[in-house]
């Protein structure tokens, strides 16, 4: 299994397995609820983990809450709330809005708001080590000090801006790993160097190496994180003495009308609001094809467009599935080789995960007929329900439909006509296939 890393800036092997396989993913700061952009990294760390795992991989999967963080301030005190309150609010959106992929839960979904302790006490041996200093409350990382400061994003140390303006800084380019409380900020947390609250990047270094040790093999996150956070994340988690992540996995980013999405720009489409919008439960499954067709690595374009075709594609699959195909007698056509694709389909995943490439092979195997091909590979992209058996048509639309079938065989078509009108209004769709296959009795959306 290999994997593109941002850090070595090509493909990295994994151990072989049974190796266990710790993945920390940076999840979403709660204070709106999260935009369709924020569920890629979600839905991507989640489909390698059932890889890995069908791989004989021991996986465990973090994927973080920063409930802890200027935006929550700043969005409560334009809404004149608690902080904590739109936090909780947003935070249990969230796991709602993402309850609604079908995908199930990462491992471990930690808050920095229970993890404080363990904040506190990294960034105190990083002071006691003399990689971080207190100026009056607040406590800054010092980056002169790292001499590879820089070696993930491939910033020059020398020409990094000041991050966080405070005249009472050693040196501009020096990150918060504490902040004292400020005026308007209210929640708190005691400390050696006063009340006050940590800063975003320690949040994660904390909580990535309570649940995963001090070294683990994967930390993955949208490609905007790159720099500052994951940079400076590196930085002071190897400054403490960890290893850390060995490959750091940066998603592309979701485009609507060729701009990054972000809820800072203002063009965003939430999640809920797209899978209410495309017809749930139907939009989770087309949402989800949708993120198959970009590589994990490349931006991918958002648009009414791409996720029609999205929604085509799964209708094409689901059509199979509806087909009453003879498996004990069934002849696959010249060309299609199943032991041959499924060496294929693995060494796509395998190689860098290509969820196109493994979706091309899908559709292969949809055009050969081949449903269990396809059946037994859909789960690890949560999309078992193509698959899933429809519900049976009642015995009286069955009888409209084999009577359509006979004044169809006859040339009467007013009556096949007057038929398929009675059989539409209630609530379902005949469709002619092949001659052999006859007609199929869809239930209507």
């Amino acid at each position: 299994m290999r994997l593109y890393s941002t850090l070595q800036r090509q493909l990295v092997e994994l151990p072989p397995p049974p190796a266990k396989i710790g993945i920390y993913v940076c999840g979403p700061t709660v204070y709106q609820r999260i935009h369709v952009g924020n569920a890629r990294p979600y839905v991507i760390f989640i489909w390698l983990r059932n890889w890995l795992r069908q791989r004989d991989y021991e996986v465990e999967l973090v994927s973080n809450i920063t409930d802890v963080n200027d935006k929550i301030y700043d969005e409560a005190r334009q809404e004149n709330r608690a902080s904590t309150d739109l936090a909780e609010e947003m935070s249990d959106w969230y796991l709602k809005d993402t309850d609604r992929l079908g995908l199930g839960r990462p491992d471990a979904e930690p808050t920095a708001t229970e993890t404080m302790d363990d904040i506190v006490a990294l960034i105190a041996e990083l002071v006691e080590s003399g990689h971080a200093y207190e100026a009056q409350g607040d406590v800054y990382f010092r980056v002169g000090h790292y001499g590879d400061y820089g070696q993930l994003s491939r910033q020059k140390p020398d020409q990094v801006e000041d991050q966080e303006p405070n005249p009472l800084k050693e040196d501009a380019r020096d990150f918060a790993l504490w902040k004292a409380t400020k005026e308007g900020e209210d929640t708190s947390w005691d400390s050696p160097w006063g009340k006050g609250r940590p800063g975003w990047h320690i949040e994660c270094s904390a909580m990535a190496s309570k649940l995963l040790g001090p070294a683990f093999e994967i930390h993955g996150g949208g490609l905007d994180l790159v720099f500052p956070h994951h940079e400076n994340e590196l930085a002071q988690s190897r400054a403490a003495g960890q290893e850390f992540a060995h490959i750091w996995m940066h998603n592309g980013l979701l485009r609507l009308t060729g701009e990054k999405m972000s809820k800072s720009l203002g063009n965003v489409a939430t999640l809920k609001a797209v899978l209410d919008d495309y017809g749930y439960p139907r939009s989770r499954e087309t949402l989800l094809l949708f993120f198959m067709t970009g590589h994990w690595r490349n931006p991918i374009d958002f648009s009414p467009e791409t996720m029609m075709q999205a929604r085509t594609q799964v209708d094409a699959f689901r059509e199979l599935f509806r087909m009453k195909i003879d498996r004990s007698t069934q002849q696959f056509p010249q060309g299609w080789d199943p032991e041959a694709e499924g060496l294929k389909f693995e060494e796509a995943l395998d190689n860098d995960f290509n969820t196109p490439d493994a979706l091309a092979i899908l559709h292969k195997a949809r055009s050969a007929w081949d449903q269990d091909f396809i059946k037994e590979r859909l789960g690890v992209f949560g999309l078992d329900s193509l698959a899933a058996p429809e519900e049976e048509a009642p015995v009286e639309i069955v009888e409209w439909a084999e009577k359509r079938q006979a004044a169809r065989a006859t040339q009467d078509f007013a009556e096949a006509d007057r038929l398929r009108d009675e059989i539409a209004a209630a609530g379902w769709e005949v469709r002619d296939v092949s001659v052999e296959r006859g007609y199929q009795l869809v239930k209507r959306d």
